[in-house]
């Protein structure tokens, strides 16, 4: 079965800025599809090409078997698109709302009702279908412009950092929901800057200043990071952190809360190594052991190894 998007030397280019830099991805249908990334890595103008809103300098793309720079007005009868931004209009009702966007996507009248009845039901928006957009909480909101991109049923759903800003729970019901979409093989790719979000992802590409480093399931991702993780817990991380960096040229040392990790490729070694720098510095080591590497493990030591590559 082809894939539902493919894209192949996907580029942009703004000016002297190569936003998007060769970006080969292939999305099966009825998978969540994960584009990962910290803020300015190419998430929302790859997301932009693949809808058809922005002309690819470069390389080719099909979605939903669109091309999208020939085929983008026929594109859009087969996509859902929720923007960082997404147009809700407060003065409307979230009821209203719905209705407007499906007359936007002209959504026969027959059947309509029954329609916004489920996507409200499935939103958990039922009881506020009365109420103004604008007086609805940061979830509900994501809720009701979720329900309006599903407004047209659309087999692809694209979702740019669609839980920017919201609170944990909120960002647990609306993952629920998708979970719920992909059962009824809707394929959804979206972006997002929390790589705990992208642990629920089928597949992920990670992507650092336009190009793709990173492509496959979140295991797959994780076992790019070579070698061992370790550890480590002081009384004064921060310090600690900044001694290893310096004194460990060769690993990658990362602050999480009051723990650092240490990527490296000879754990024995490394250990031996940096209890001997810190009690140099009379910061006496609690423990240090060696850990399974989380995503953001891995997206901090691959950075780290691109940046030294640029500077070998």
């Amino acid at each position: 079965m082809s894939p539902i998007i493919h894209a192949q030397g996907l580029r942009r280019v703004f000016g002297d800025v190569v936003a998007v830099d060769g970006l080969d991805l292939e999305v099966a249908e009825g998978e969540i599809f994960g584009l990962v990334g910290p803020d300015g890595a190419g998430k929302t103008t790859t997301m932009r090409m693949l809808t058809g809103i922005l002309r690819p300098s470069g390389g080719r793309a099909r979605v939903a078997g669109c091309d999208v720079r020939k085929d983008d007005e026929q594109l859009k009868d087969h996509i859902g698109y929720m923007s960082q931004r997404f147009g809700l209009y407060p003065d409307l009702t979230v009821a209203e709302n719905l209705a407007f966007y499906a007359d936007i996507y002209g959504v026969p009248q027959r059947g309509r009702a029954e329609k916004v009845e489920r996507l409200l039901g499935f939103s958990n928006l039922t009881p506020f279908q009365h109420r103004q957009a604008g007086h609805l909480s940061g979830g509900m909101k994501q809720k009701l412009g979720l329900a309006c991109a599903l407004i047209h049923t659309p087999r692809v759903l694209f979702l740019d950092e669609p839980t920017n800003g919201v609170d944990p729970v909120s960002r647990r019901d609306f993952w629920r929901i998708l979970y719920q979409l992909v059962r009824e093989r809707v394929t959804i790719f979206v972006s997002t800057a929390y790589l705990d979000e992208a642990e629920r992802c089928n597949r992920l590409a990670l992507v650092h200043e336009g190009k793709l480093i990173g492509l496959g399931t979140p295991d797959e991702i994780k076992a790019l990071l070579p070698g061992a993780l370790l550890e480590v817990r002081t009384n004064a991380p921060r310090r600690t952190a900044a001694l290893l960096r310096e004194q460990l040229p060769a690993a990658s040392v990362g602050l999480f809360g009051d723990r650092v990790h240490v990527s490296t490729r000879d754990a024995v070694a490394t250990t031996a190594e940096l209890r001997t720098f810190l009690a140099a510095e009379n910061l006496p080591v609690e423990s240090v052991q060696p850990i399974e590497p989380s995503l953001e493990d891995v997206f901090v030591a691959v950075i780290a190894a691109k940046g030294k590559d640029a500077t070998a």
